[in-house]
């Protein structure tokens, strides 16, 4: 009698219902998913936790997945396997990925071929699962939508976690001034190290003052906002004539006065990475893949977590003093 090939399974985080950290549950009979055309299998020695990961899972943002889902898109590992018309990648490479189809928080993931790119031998899988959202978020923010020039200001709100480091490492190899804040003597040192200028703690009450006086009161040309519905309303008070805040991230509500961005024609402009063109997302790999290859590009590893400690991983990303690097799981 013929035999059935066994069920080549995994283990995996599952979300069944949206909710607090508590509804990631670890399974490990999650089937190995089988890359389609166009796809690319990859054993995953490495994923990002990213804050938006957080707001998907308690069912608050605007994009919900169909449930039950595995959460997750940056990951770093080595090829397994790829589907039809895939001539880009072969098994045994190196790679990390923007985006994933079946979830990276798993031992195996599938990812959509232009959503994955080599993984120079330079960085380590940790670092590599570090550069997909924060280095091209920050790029985005910086160069395609803040139209950022070399000879400007840059103040980073939120320096020291993923994207904070990125968008001080990429402004500064580009020939801005860098300003970071974060909220403990940790978080400003990891700032500076990355290629801040100055370093500002934003849990000290005279901050703003401070940051004023740096740019000899003529404020700040971009803002790159990690929390805008805390700080949104002072950073409109920090930025210079026709200065421009990139809203990266956001947790809720804030009031502000419309009448501060016309007395400097400044501008408050959205930053979504998912609705970035193919060649927009090109465009931010090529700059990400020339940073590792001059070696200004280096991503900082913070918290590391095993599988296990996923739900732990995503009450300390959203409630923890303050971050000293990316935040992965192994």
């Amino acid at each position: 009698v013929a035999m059935a090939a066994p069920r080549a399974v995994m283990r995996a985080v599952r979300v069944f219902e949206f909710g607090g950290p508590e509804v990631l549950k670890l399974q490990s009979d999650v089937s190995v998913p089988v890359p389609k055309e166009n796809q690319v299998l990859i054993k995953v020695h490495a994923c990002g936790v990213n804050p938006v990961e957080t707001y998907i899972r308690s069912g608050t943002y605007a994009r919900k997945p169909s449930l039950p889902y595995t959460p997750g898109s940056d990951v770093a590992g080595v090829v397994e396997g790829v589907g039809d018309n895939v001539t880009a990648f072969k098994k045994g490479d190196r790679v990390f990925t923007l985006e994933t189809v079946s979830g990276g928080y798993a031992e195996y993931a599938v990812a959509a071929a232009n959503r994955v790119f080599p993984l120079p031998d330079k960085l380590d899988f940790r670092q590599g699962a570090a550069l997909g959202v924060p280095y091209f978020t920050a790029y985005r923010a910086l160069f395609q939508k803040g139209c950022a020039k070399a000879g400007e200001s840059v103040l980073v709100h939120g320096a020291s976690g993923g994207v904070g480091i990125a968008a001080c490492q990429i402004a500064r190899a580009c020939g801005l001034k860098v300003l970071g804040t974060a909220g403990t003597e940790e978080g400003m040192n990891v700032v500076l190290k990355n290629g801040a200028h100055q370093a500002f703690n934003h849990r000290d009450p005279n901050y703003i003052e401070r940051i004023k006086e740096s740019t000899g009161s003529r404020g700040v040309d971009i803002i790159i906002e990690m929390l805008s519905n805390v700080n949104l309303d002072a950073d409109l008070q920090l930025l210079a004539p026709a200065g421009r805040v990139m809203v990266v991230g956001c947790r809720g509500r804030i009031e502000i006065n419309p009448r501060d961005t016309m007395s400097k024609e400044s501008s408050i402009i959205g930053v979504g990475l998912f609705l970035a063109t193919e060649e927009e997302r090109q465009e931010c790999a090529t700059a990400v893949l020339d940073g590792i290859e001059a070696g200004w590009l280096k991503p900082t590893v913070g918290s590391e977590y095993p599988l296990e400690k996923v739900a732990k991983a995503h009450e300390d990303i959203i409630c923890s003093s303050g971050a000293q690097g990316k935040m992965v799981l192994l």
